[in-house]
């Protein structure tokens, strides 16, 4: 149980014994009253206290002096205090456990229907910053945080899950889908629950891509061998490197022949469908390592960018310089927000009659270049 869950069960402990305090005072305090005031033996005392609390009033005990008419007041609002009081509290409690309830099947229908996702354990600093680009990108993310004030800091939407649970133990992961996701991103502050998270999602699935933080270097050899695919340190790397390096299996490499002039079409094609485009890698005859550009993948820079090509003639002559050189020939790593948008977007491409291939080795893009650097002689 958390420190949230204990505090919330100690203040309705709290509360429940202040309830039956005070009214157990205002009956005492109904029967001295009605003994000594109203001139009534025990039994009368006990009977005139119930009915005047429970506002019932038959009328066959009447105060008559100012002093027993004070008293009956007192008696009779204290009843509808308590009464009151007693209410809210059923009521609170009622509509709480509703609310556990339902909140608990909707989280749990949630986590079975998802799929394509990415699992992410921890939102402090790295986790906050992954979740950035997650989000960027339209990326579905179940966020697994035991901190409930920093879960209350993340806005849920239809991509994004948040679960208020510790993600090292192994029942919150086998909810997960780990077999279903894109991957497994593992930034805890501690590398210890990082090592026990890592080997939990392996047990769980063997195929997993998990990606996880080493906030020391003495503990990336560790957390391979527990079964990371990557280890990356936050002190070397940001949120987007994480990102990288856990989309690397459900990325694209496609390789394409267009001009400048085409630029704004294809972005127009890849948005449609969720992509994005991560790293541009420009292909020069004969030389096997690409030049590589890594691509701002937010709205606002692509539209800033590509309005800069419009209007600045220097910009559009250094691009247009650089696709001269590499013969119009070049790659683009995409990501999408699942394999269907991916194959999507790029069937469309291939209707426009730029795509050259896909996911070609080294060999190929080399075979390709010089053929094109021919074609262009």
């Amino acid at each position: 149980m958390s420190d949230s869950d204990r505090t919330k069960d100690f203040i309705k402990t709290k509360t429940t014994i202040y309830g039956i305090i005070i009214a157990i005072i205002i009956i005492i305090y109904g029967i001295v009253g009605s003994h000594f005031l109203m001139d009534l033996d025990l039994f009368d005392s006990i009977y005139y206290t119930i009915i005047t609390l429970a506002t019932v009033g038959y009328g066959d005990i009447i105060p008559i002096t100012t002093t027993q008419k004070i008293f009956s007041v007192t008696l009779a609002l204290a009843g509808v205090g308590i009464l009151a009081y007693i209410l809210s509290i059923i009521i609170s409690s009622i509509t709480e456990n509703l609310h556990d309830l339902r909140s608990g099947r909707s989280m749990k229908k949630k986590l079975s229907k998802i799929e394509n996702h990415y699992i992410l354990c921890g939102y402090g600093r790295v986790g906050t910053a992954v979740l950035d680009e997650l989000m960027k990108r339209k990326q579905k993310a179940i966020v697994i945080e035991i901190d409930e004030d920093k879960t209350e800091e993340i806005e849920e939407n239809d991509n994004i899950i948040v679960l208020h649970a510790d993600a090292t133990d192994d029942k919150t992961l086998k909810k997960l889908n780990i077999e279903k996701s894109l991957g497994v991103i593992v930034t805890t502050g501690s590398d210890v629950d990082n090592l026990f998270i890592v080997l939990t999602s392996r047990e769980l699935c063997e195929d997993a891509w998990i990606v996880s933080r080493a906030s020391t270097k003495e503990n990336i050899n560790r957390l391979t061998r527990a079964g990371a695919n990557k280890v990356i340190s936050p002190e070397t790397s940001g949120g987007s490197d994480i990102y990288f390096a856990a989309a690397k299996p459900n990325l694209v490499r496609i390789t394409e022949k267009h001009n400048v002039e085409f630029m704004e079409r294809e972005l127009e094609i890849l948005r449609k469908h969720d992509c994005h485009i991560e790293k541009i890698e420009y292909h020069l005859p004969g030389i096997k390592k690409p030049i590589e550009r890594d691509n701002d993948t937010s709205i606002k820079q692509e539209d800033y960018f590509i309005n800069k090509v419009k209007t600045d003639p220097n910009v559009r002559e250094s691009l247009e310089t650089m696709y001269n050189i590499v013969n119009n020939v070049h790659s683009h790593i995409l990501s999408g927000p699942d394999q269907t948008n991916l194959n999507n977007a790029i069937e469309e491409l291939k209707k426009e009659g730029i795509v050259l291939g896909i996911n070609l080795d080294s060999s190929e893009l080399n075979e390709l270049t010089t053929k094109h650097k021919n074609d262009k002689k």
